[in-house]
């Protein structure tokens, strides 16, 4: 099958698009500068920890180009912080842990287990983010199934993407919070997912190759097990949106962390925004862990990923 042409005044954002690992139409426009920082809201049965946190986060966002989202359950101290919660931001590569939430959804209610292929995509779609893997299980899904399972989640914010572009999916951080909240449930909470799914995807999260380590999982103590996915995409507007989700379990802790930038100049811009959040709730979460771990320390650099050009 052919090649299709690209003309050329679309090469540039088609490129870059594709350099960061998701396939997205071109889009002409300027960047719109950053909202200011509002403060985050925290409450918590901790005494001072909300004030600490929403004064931590507060701090670590000041002076920073990206207009951010966060959210943040803790379940120990029944602590949740929030900010923007509502905004809607593109997915990119963060909308891979919906799509396999929503095929193991599905595969449960006819009682079947993934089948050899499907295991096979949906490891590689979340250890490596490999796109190929994501559009061969969102067309297998089809809209219909993963706007059934958005609703029987509860995440009424959430729009997939059109035309296959499952990186632009609008994704706010109160329903990826959802989300996280069905893979880690508290106490008495019903779960759309099963036991055994919520395992699974909690164990490929805790797989995801190093380079994309990156984010929510910067500055978490030894003792707990960290399970992320994160996201990055530049486009003409908005530049460049990096995203993080952060799953914290074990150790006595049991914690889930949402951040999402855009209006990054450099995605390196916003893995610095991402992981000065995750630090600042890391330490107030876990003071005396840390003090003794001296874990409080950035995970490095990103890797991106460079997909095949599409064919027709």
């Amino acid at each position: 099958m052919s090649r299709h042409r690209i003309p050329t005044p679309a090469r540039g954002a088609l490129s870059a698009a594709l350099a960061v690992g998701v396939l997205v139409p071109p889009v002409v426009g300027a960047a719109p500068a950053a909202a200011a920082t509002p403060r985050v809201s925290c409450t918590s049965d901790k005494d001072g920890l909300a004030a600490k946190l929403s004064k931590d986060i507060t701090a670590a966002l000041s002076g920073r180009s990206a207009t951010t989202a966060v959210s943040l359950r803790d379940q120990g101290t029944n602590t949740v912080c929030t900010l923007r919660d509502a905004d809607r931001f593109d997915s990119a590569s963060t909308v891979k842990v919906t799509v396999l939430a929503a095929l193991l959804w599905d595969a449960k209610k006819t009682e079947r287990r993934l089948t050899e292929r499907e295991s096979g995509l949906a490891t590689a779609m979340i250890t490596k983010s490999d796109n190929d893997a994501t559009s061969a299980l969102w067309k297998q899904l089809g809209a219909s199934k993963v706007k059934a399972f958005l609703k029987a989640a509860g995440m009424s914010r959430t729009v997939p993407g059109d035309g296959g572009y499952w990186g632009l999916t609008q994704i706010t951080a109160g329903d990826e919070q959802k989300l996280m909240g069905h893979l880690v449930p508290r106490p008495g909470q019903k779960s759309v997912l099963s036991e055994a799914a919520r395992a699974y995807i909690l164990k490929l999260m805790g797989m995801v190759i190093p380079s994309q380590r990156w984010g929510t999982s910067a500055g978490a103590p030894s003792t707990v097990k960290i399970q992320v996915k994160n996201g990055w995409l530049s486009r003409a507007t908005h530049g460049w949106r990096v995203h993080s989700l952060g799953a914290f379990t074990g150790g006595g802790r049991n914690y889930t962390m949402t951040v999402l930038t855009h209006d990054n100049r450099t995605m390196d811009d916003g893995v610095a925004t991402i992981q000065a959040v995750a630090k600042a709730i890391h330490k107030n979460l876990n003071p005396a862990t840390l003090k003794a771990s001296g874990t409080y320390a950035p995970t490095g650099s990103p890797q991106e990923i460079m997909p095949p050009l599409p064919r027709g």
